[in-house]
């Protein structure tokens, strides 16, 4: 696992657009009372993972909100105060936290863990930079969580036991959905087997399970939706002939409304991507995420 390390400040720090924020620890009184480690990671999917593993050995906040996308949000001063508190910063890596040094730069002496180090990257199109969204299947969702289970084990040895015992029972949980998902998308033809969205993050689920991946933008980051970005995909859908196209749940729906008015083909459903799904969603733990993307798809595509 990559990991980082910060060095304690004494006065201030300033964060992009000249915010200063004071220096603060959890203070003496607060540590006592709190029990088991305080973790907070960069957005909802990892807070999930890490819930299911840490269990009642420790409290797990995050950073981006339910329905926010992680690219480029702009962190705020109780983000600060979060990660300074925290015993361990879990983030995705892969560049995915664009706003990393924003919040953590000289901020207080919390460590910095990648969880989806060893994951084999695969690049955006027209790049050497990594897609960073590896957990959108459950193989890599396996890695994120060996990673985490180490670091855990290493943080609290007392527990050991306790995370092993949490995390084999996820694992065993991703492998069966890993066995579900390849059984389910088998119903839908060679031919259609093309996952359009807005931005082209199902890189990874479609190297697991034989999909070809278009998005009118390759990462959110470098959102764009220009006339020729949307031309290019109405022409690609019309080529391929795919019957439907799919929206995001954290990205603006007039991009792929205007893919799918112009190629003549129904958006089939929303899926989850940066995000987990809010309440009533069916989405609002990351295996339910998985599920409901790869049901959506079979619907749409079948």
């Amino acid at each position: 696992m990559k990991k980082w390390f910060k060095q304690t400040v004494a006065a201030g720090v300033i964060l992009a657009g000249g915010l200063t924020l004071a220096a603060c620890g959890t203070d003496e009184g607060d540590a006592e009372d709190r029990e088991g480690l305080a973790i907070t990671t960069s957005f909802s999917v990892l807070g999930n993972m890490i819930e299911e593993v840490i269990g009642d050995r420790g409290e797990v906040d995050y950073i981006v909100p339910v329905g926010e996308e992680p690219h480029e949000y702009e962190p705020v001063p109780s983000d600060f105060r979060k990660v300074s508190d925290s015993d361990v910063f879990y983030i995705n890596g892969m560049d995915l936290e664009e706003w990393l040094e924003r919040i953590v730069s000289n901020a207080a002496d919390t460590e910095i863990v990648e969880l989806s180090e060893g994951v084999e990257p695969i690049p955006l199109e027209g790049s050497d930079e990594a897609d960073p969204h590896a957990w959108l299947t459950p193989k890599s969702g396996i890695t994120y969580v060996e990673n985490l289970l180490d670091d855990l084990i290493e943080r609290d040895p007392d527990g050991e036991e306790h995370y092993r015992e949490n995390a084999e029972a996820y694992i065993e949980e991703l492998r069966e959905l890993d066995a579900w998902i390849e059984e389910e998308v088998s119903v839908i033809p060679e031919e259609n087997r093309l996952i359009v969205v807005s931005e082209n993050a199902f890189k990874y689920f479609g190297a697991d399970y034989g999909f070809d991946t278009e998005g009118v933008w390759e990462i959110n980051s470098h959102e764009e939706g220009t006339p020729q970005q949307i031309n290019r995909v109405i022409d690609l859908v019309q080529d391929r002939g795919v019957p439907s196209v799919f929206v995001e749940s954290t990205v603006d729906d007039r991009y792929m409304s205007q893919v799918s008015d112009n190629a003549g083909v129904p958006i089939a459903g929303e899926v989850y991507t940066d995000a987990l799904g809010g309440e009533g969603s069916g989405a609002e733990t990351y295996i339910d995420m998985l599920r409901h993307n790869a049901e959506t798809f079979v619907e749409g595509l079948k």
